[in-house]
């Protein structure tokens, strides 16, 4: 179960979007019991002069939080507000980490949103740096409307998962992490996806990985489905899941080297191209 919930945030719309729709929903299915709303006002202090007008804005950001906390209060979610100075990916892992979060709730800004690449923001970042699981929302602007929109249900985010598994040590992580929404899950799907032996050893690999995949069916506390494709880890998962219905991604993340970052693991391009929520679990 999902105790605490850790919500970073931007003031921006997508923030105030969060706010009025997706957190008072997300809430409402009883998977959360607190909320923790964090600003990290993200400035570079060289003289006293600075550090005061920096103390001047945590005082503001922490007064606007704390408004927000009430509201939220109001309509029974138990909330506290908290603001730092810092660099907002690295105070967010680290906060996380302090208050032994189980869940960063992590919006994801489109590229048609200030036009800037999602590898290359906030969002990704935390995904990189935390120790905790971090759920990734993707918004995206309605030009029609001249509004923000969101491409999830936050009432039914964790009703139909898919489970990617590679019969790694992380694949372990990723099933201990259903632990925390177990009980909204309505079926899932287990995906494995074999990238690996020639192209003559394929078939007998993919009923090795059917048969393995049963037992990690066995570990779950729901129903599910197995499903095993042969390709490009990234793109089956990005095509199977909304092919089959999928509300959730669920995927292992391992490793923040350079070399990865540069490169793309299958955790960074999924994130990077999912229109549905990313549930990225650290496994180092």
């Amino acid at each position: 179960m999902i105790k605490k919930v850790l919500f970073p945030v931007d003031f921006s719309v997508v923030s105030e979007y969060a706010f009025g729709n997706c957190i008072p929903r997300f809430f409402s299915t009883g998977v959360a019991h607190e909320l923790i709303l964090f600003h990290s006002l993200d400035v570079g202090l060289q003289t006293p002069e600075e550090l005061k007008v920096a103390e001047t804005l945590v005082e503001k950001y922490q007064k606007k939080l704390d408004q927000i906390s009430s509201e939220f209060e109001e309509i029974g979610i138990k909330t506290r507000a908290i603001v730092r100075m810092g660099t907002p990916a690295l105070e967010i892992a680290r906060l996380a980490e302090e208050e032994n979060v189980d869940l960063i709730y992590m919006p994801m800004k489109g590229e048609n949103i200030f036009r800037e690449m999602l590898i290359g923001s906030t969002a990704a970042n935390v995904a990189r740096a935390a120790k905790k699981p971090v759920l990734l929302v993707r918004y995206e602007w309605d030009r029609g409307k001249k509004a923000v929109k969101c491409y999830w249900d936050a009432r039914r985010v964790f009703d139909r998962p898919l489970i990617s598994v590679d019969f790694s040590p992380c694949s372990d992580r990723i099933m201990q992490s259903t632990d925390l929404f177990k009980e909204l899950v309505k079926e899932a799907i287990l995906l494995h996806v074999v990238d690996y032996g020639s192209a003559k050893d394929i078939e007998e690999n993919i009923k090795k990985a059917t048969e393995n995949m049963k037992k990690y069916a066995e570990r779950l506390d729901f129903p599910s489905q197995i499903v095993v494709h042969s390709g490009v880890a990234s793109k089956e998962i990005l095509m199977t899941a909304p092919a089959m219905g999928s509300t959730l991604i669920v995927i292992g993340k391992r490793g923040r080297s350079i070399l990865q970052i540069l490169m793309g693991s299958t955790a960074e391009i999924v994130i990077r191209n999912s229109v549905l929520p990313v549930l990225i679990v650290p496994c180092d």
